[in-house]
């Protein structure tokens, strides 16, 4: 039997969430970086997952924590909501929180991860 994960075969996952943490690196590269928004990102993954999938939130989070955790910041701060505010979801507030950073505005620290994450990949390109 093939190993799972959210009900996807791994493979599939694991090509999911390379090739989203691919399309984020190049939107951060970007002279203009811009945002993307949840179903602008699953239209180009490999894997039938609509925007608003709590298993989204989970491919995200394992791209933002290991990027977090190598020192590049959270990479899925460029995701963003369509409509409304425009920013990441409130998973993505909670996993950097979980990730044990501090903040009490969360327009203010999503745009100092963003800019984070602009500066470092940018000076890796």
């Amino acid at each position: 039997m093939i190993g799972m994960v959210e009900g996807f075969p791994i493979s599939d996952w694991i090509r999911a969430r390379d090739v989203a943490r691919d399309l984020l690196i190049q939107r951060a590269r970007r002279p203009a970086a811009q945002t993307i928004t949840y179903g602008d990102l699953v239209a180009q993954l490999p894997i039938a997952i609509e925007p608003d999938d709590p298993r989204l939130s989970k491919l995200l989070d394992e791209i933002s924590r290991q990027e977090f955790a190598e020192g590049r910041g959270f990479l899925t701060v460029l995701v963003v909501h369509k409509r409304g505010d425009l920013m990441p979801g409130k998973g993505f507030f909670e996993m950097a929180a979980d990730c044990g950073v501090a903040f009490t505005n969360r327009e203010r620290f999503w745009t100092e991860a963003f800019n984070e994450v602009l500066w470092t990949w940018r000076a890796t390109s």
